[in-house]
């Protein structure tokens, strides 16, 4: 019978304050670890994952490193540092605005990915705040858009993650965004955006169907420049791509905006000289911890 765990690498390469991936082995009839993350990852040859198991970048979920003969197992939670050949690097850096011992703020620039995912694995924030702040801990309570400059909330220790993760299911945390977009002298503000969003295509879109809805925004008028207005969005819903989908079908496409209406990122490469006119630009809420009023807002302004 096959060893589940290989022997300890000589020398490990296992990235210092970075976070691994992690996979449930699914159900199957594969042999080994390693036949089975070669099905599951089609895109990363054989090869690939024998040098990263040969470097210690396999572990199962006692941090023991895995090797090519690792028995299968369903249900066995593998961790895998992901490593991207030829990474683009973003030129942006973000800000850390507050940080104590359960949470940290930070503002996050445009076309930087919160989580590793895709292209990106270690120009993400997530990657570069374990990094600067030495704690392997961080985990994001809620996600923005990589095309999507703004706040984003951490926290900081596993033992209190659960009470400002309840923030979020409970819709106990007031987001608010900002958007620069075409004018929409016809409606009459505030407005409000519900209809029912789901997958489309490509996978990476959302749609506006038919039936119940499950999203809503409530829009207010900021500031007028001509044909350009300046947008404040409250997401009372979160779903993905929410505030740009709306927005599209009131007919005022968020500035810059590849996915919506219609899709123009076909190459899918950055121009960083135009990002999306979409700020996540303000938090505020109650700590479940203290009960004190918490609030927090961007630094970054988007320009006409």
């Amino acid at each position: 019978m096959r060893s589940l765990v290989a022997k300890l690498p000589a020398m490990s390469s296992r990235p210092l304050n970075v976070r691994p991936s992690y996979l449930h082995l699914p159900a199957g009839n594969w042999h080994t670890v390693l036949d089975c993350l070669c099905a599951r990852f089609p895109q990363i040859s054989r090869d690939t994952w024998l040098q990263r198991m040969a470097r210690g970048l396999v572990l199962d979920d006692q941090d023991r490193p895995l090797g090519p003969e690792a028995a299968y197992r369903e249900a066995l939670r593998v961790q895998y540092f992901r490593e991207i050949e030829n990474e683009r690097k973003i030129p942006f850096q973000a800000h850390i605005v507050y940080q104590d011992q359960h949470l940290l703020v930070a503002d996050k620039p445009h076309f930087l990915p919160v989580m590793p995912a895709g292209d990106y694995a270690e120009e993400t924030l997530l990657t570069r705040l374990v990094r600067e702040t030495g704690n392997p801990h961080l985990a994001p309570l809620h996600r923005i858009d990589r095309h999507t400059a703004g706040l984003v909330l951490f926290s900081a220790e596993p033992a209190s993650r659960g009470a400002y993760q309840a923030l979020f299911r409970e819709r106990r945390i007031d987001k608010r965004y900002q958007a620069i977009a075409p004018a929409l002298p016809q409606y009459e503000f505030p407005l409000r955006r519900h209809s029912r969003l789901e997958k489309g295509e490509p996978f990476f879109r959302m749609c506006e169907v038919d039936g119940t809805p499950n999203s809503e925004t409530l829009l207010e008028v900021l500031e007028r420049n001509g044909e350009l207005w300046r947008y404040r969005l409250f997401p009372v819903t979160g779903k993905q791509h929410q505030l740009r989908v709306h927005m599209a079908a009131l007919g005022a496409p968020i500035c810059n905006d590849t996915f919506y209406p219609q899709l123009n990122d076909e190459k899918g490469v950055d121009d960083f000289t135009r990002p999306l006119k979409l700020l996540a630009h303000s938090l505020e809420f109650a700590d479940p911890l203290s009960g004190e009023a918490r609030g927090f807002q961007s630094g970054i302004k988007l320009d006409w």
